[in-house]
């Protein structure tokens, strides 16, 4: 029988797993989706029972497709979710409506506000690993919601979650966290092994010192190393694979996308170098990691962190809270939405939107050019980074009085390059601290949009490739579960023969390079503009 690993990836949408060859060549997929709660403006909650339901589902499905097969290894990542638990691994509800099934604090729920502006007005040192401020996105600002605002909830958790570290629990027993959550959403200090415990007792949370650390982790290990002794007996059952299958350390699923392409062989990239490289994992939020062999400070991005991708190497990580969402909601909530799905007849809206883009830019030199007058900030959901503002809003200029489809698809095209130009001053961040990034590997749903690569391409000025494997997400989980069960020495060498890559958009010169330059600072100057207008309506 063929010799497999198997990759689970839970997104903020659905659940999926896929199988590969040890060429990293992939013989089955399926996906789920699983459900989500809004029960308030900023409130985001999963059920955990309900992911691993759509988990076991998917991995059963992915091995009925790929046919007899050996299985060598199951990697799992997720989204950077906060999962409680009691005492006997039931959920516990993290919801003001008190129900246990809803025990999933969602990575973009933003109820936890001002506990991250309070933790960030302490300046603590632990906070120059998160790029100087840390984001109401992470883990310890929603635990200090939930002990404060939630206090029999919190009383009742034994255990916290990040939710990659659930699946793997779910699937072995063991309860030991990656080094690549604790250190990205829990503060861990992976440089050093340890947790600041001055930091926990100084921002209110000096229980869990108390209790060292015994809620949130006391085996941490790294990405790939095995976890527990395998699949259990129980969870075997569940998954359809065989007891103590062996079981790789999780990743979140961005941290998976970059495994699964940073390292990838371009051809004709004859020296290659991962200083030139950013991994852009783009789905309804898009993350942007590049990684080096010292610690770089880039201000308002995610960072430095040792070893929470590639081992032994440096992760810088800066993002973009909205950017699938982004363009679902500028598409589905213009007057003409409902008429574009209409079009598109079960197919992509953004099929249609390319090709009536495509129509308006014949005989334009510089198609981009279309929305010389209409301009949009994309912070709609907050800035991630770098300029790590939770609070800024999006802003439209150059709107008329007039809603055709026409109109609906200069607006996606306006909000498709203010995200490119969000990652061009990411990328301008990055390179200001010792980075020289002319290449920007692409993964994810968005990857698969011409005009969105197109964009990115031309407003940075970096060639774009795409993976070979375009569920790198997957594959990247597929490798953890292959350096855990030997498969390979090492996830660099596993990386190495399961990963490869082609260039896709090489950018633009001339014309198009100055409409974007000129755009970019039109995008730049927005934001002033809307500090400005702050500033104008203070009370």
């Amino acid at each position: 029988m063929r010799p497999v690993v198997i990759g689970v990836d839970v997104g903020t949408g659905s659940a999926r797993a896929g199988v590969f060859d040890l060429d990293g060549r992939r013989y089955g997929s399926a996906v789920r989706e699983i459900r989500t709660w809004r029960p308030r403006s900023g409130h985001v909650e999963q059920s955990s029972d309900n992911i691993w339901s759509a988990v076991c589902a998917v991995v059963r499905e992915a091995l009925a497709q790929a046919g007899p097969v050996d299985v060598r290894g199951i990697g799992f990542d997720a989204t950077c979710s906060l999962v409680a638990l009691d005492s006997n691994g039931a959920p516990v509800t993290v919801s003001t409506g008190g129900d246990d099934t809803q025990n999933v604090i969602v990575w973009m729920d933003h109820r936890a506000f001002a506990e991250a502006d309070r933790i960030n007005a302490g300046g603590y040192d632990v906070l120059r690993y998160v790029g100087g401020r840390i984001s109401l996105e992470m883990q310890t600002p929603k635990l200090l919601w939930l002990r404060e605002q939630h206090p029999a909830a919190w009383r009742r958790a034994a255990v916290f979650f990040d939710l990659p570290d659930f699946l793997t629990w779910r699937a072995t027993g063991a309860e030991s966290r990656s080094l690549c959550s604790t250190v990205c959403k829990w503060t861990y200090l992976g440089h050093e092994n340890r947790w600041d415990a001055a930091f926990f007792q100084q921002i209110g949370l000096g229980e869990l010192v108390n209790e060292g650390f015994r809620r949130i982790g006391t085996s941490i290990l790294p990405m790939g190393a095995p976890a527990g002794q395998g699949v259990s007996a129980a969870a075997a059952a569940e998954l359809g694979v065989p007891a103590g299958t062996p079981v790789g350390t999780s990743a979140i699923d961005a941290h998976a996308g970059g495994i699964g392409t940073i390292g990838a062989a371009i051809p004709g990239d004859t020296a290659p170098s991962l200083n030139r490289r950013l991994a852009l994992i783009c789905g309804t939020s898009s993350c942007h990691m590049g990684v080096s062999p010292e610690p770089r400070f880039v201000p308002g991005v995610w960072g430095p962190y040792f070893s929470a991708m590639v081992p032994g190497l440096w992760l810088n990580e800066g993002g973009q809270s909205a950017t699938g969402s982004l363009l679902d909601h500028v598409v589905h909530s213009h007057a003409r939405g409902a008429e574009l799905v209409q079009l598109a007849n079960g197919g992509s809206v953004y099929e249609v939107l390319n090709a009536r883009l495509a129509a308006l830019a014949a005989g334009e030199a510089v198609p981009a050019s279309l929305t010389r007058a209409l301009h949009v900030l994309p912070y709609f959901h907050g800035n991630r980074s770098p300029r790590a503002d939770a609070s800024l809003r999006g802003m439209v200029s150059g709107l008329a009085l007039s809603d055709s489809l026409d109109d609906l698809a200069l607006s996606y095209l306006a909000t498709t390059q203010a995200i490119a130009y969000g990652t061009r001053h990411i990328i301008a961040a990055f390179n200001a601290q010792g980075y020289a990034i002319d290449t920007i590997l692409a993964c994810g749903g968005l990857s698969k949009n011409p005009v969105f690569l197109r964009e990115h391409a031309d407003a940075t000025g970096c060639a774009v490739a795409l993976p070979e494997e375009p569920d790198a997400v997957l594959l990247g989980s597929a490798i953890l579960g292959a350096a855990a069960g030997g498969a390979f020495p090492s996830i660099e060498s596993a990386m190495a023969a399961m990963t490869r890559a082609h260039i896709a958009v090489t950018p633009s010169s001339g014309a198009t390079a100055s409409f974007h330059d000129a755009k970019y600072a039109v995008f730049q100057r927005m934001y002033d503009d809307q500090l400005a207008y702050r500033a104008l309506m203070r009370p």
